[in-house]
């Protein structure tokens, strides 16, 4: 049975070349969420193939196993996969295949139960640091300002989110920069972009020898900022939101000639200057489709032979 194999061909080939198109690609800077978008379809087609192959090598190495998945089949579709022709690598690749499936969703939760552990953390810290006013209800009021010397701000996620700020932060942003910020961290909010941090961040640490999933990590968190950014300055401006990261980080030391982790931020300022050069609307749906089929390629492997038969 060669369509288990095919699959693991099918996965390793996207895994390879996905990443590489899309970093030899001109347009994923400029349009941010597009990108996202490929990137997710790329991982969730190589998750794909290695389950789906973990499902037929299974079918072929257990009797019962085989059951379940081609109950409602005719007989000449679980003919044509010949099952009973598998080697005895059937039951190895099934048993590894579903041993990567549970350490990535181990790896998944333990990153889940960590986040939680932060923000709870962070949570405690925060009513610390800005406790509860004699009559103030719990959760009421999404803006808490935090007395601080170093201009700064962060969306805490959660029940219920927060937005907060220093009062440093308020002293040195002018105009509507301020809401320029608020708009960026919310826009992390609203297209919940802590679980495409968890779930990238999970299969990177889980499988570190895979480049495809260390370089969808990096990715993520690069253009989840640059989405932020476009989503702030659609409502406020290019220039305000390009001052506000400024104003934000110029005391960090981001700006100068050494390398540091904020290395980013001033690669953001200069996108968020640079006049905007969108892609036209049907070529992003164009993109948007294309991408959307890159998962379906595995299926329609998968399903070959029993359409062969049926046809």
């Amino acid at each position: 049975m060669m369509v288990p194999a095919a699959l693991l061909l099918l996965g390793a080939l996207t895994a390879l070349l996905g990443p590489r198109l899309l970093a030899r690609a001109d347009w994923t800077d400029r349009e941010p969420v597009v990108a996202l978008w490929v990137w997710q379809c790329v991982v969730a087609a190589v998750l794909l193939c290695c389950a789906l192959s973990m499902t037929l090598s299974a079918a072929a190495a257990w009797q019962a196993v085989r059951g379940h998945v081609f109950a409602p089949a005719p007989r000449g579709v679980v003919e044509a996969y010949a099952l009973g022709a598998a080697g005895p690598w059937a039951a190895a690749t099934a048993v590894t295949l579903a041993l990567g499936g549970l350490w990535s969703g181990a790896m998944l939760v333990r990153e889940i139960v960590r986040a939680r552990t932060r923000r709870r953390l962070h949570r405690a810290e925060l009513l610390v640091r800005s406790p509860r006013l004699p009559g103030e209800e719990p959760g009421t009021g999404r803006l808490v300002v935090l007395e601080g010397e170093r201009p700064d701000a962060w969306w805490l996620p959660g029940t219920p989110p927060r937005m907060v700020v220093t009062t440093a932060a308020l002293r040195r942003l002018k105009g509507r920069q301020l809401d320029a910020v608020l708009a960026h961290e919310q826009g992390h909010a609203q297209a919940r972009h802590d679980w495409l941090r968890h779930c990238s961040a999970a299969l990177a640490v889980g499988f570190p020898q895979v480049p495809v999933f260390a370089a969808f990590r990096d990715e993520m968190h690069r253009l989840v900022e640059l989405a932020a950014d476009d989503m702030a300055s659609r409502r406020f401006g290019r220039l305000t939101t390009a001052l506000a990261l400024v104003e934000l980080n110029e005391d960090r030391g981001v700006f100068g000639p050494t390398p540091t982790s904020q290395a980013h931020v001033p690669q953001r300022v200069h996108r968020l200057l640079t006049p905007p050069d969108r892609l036209t609307a049907a070529r992003r749906l164009r993109l948007t489709a294309a991408a959307s089929l890159v998962p379906v390629v595995p299926v329609l492997v998968a399903f070959v032979p029993s359409l062969r038969a049926l046809g």
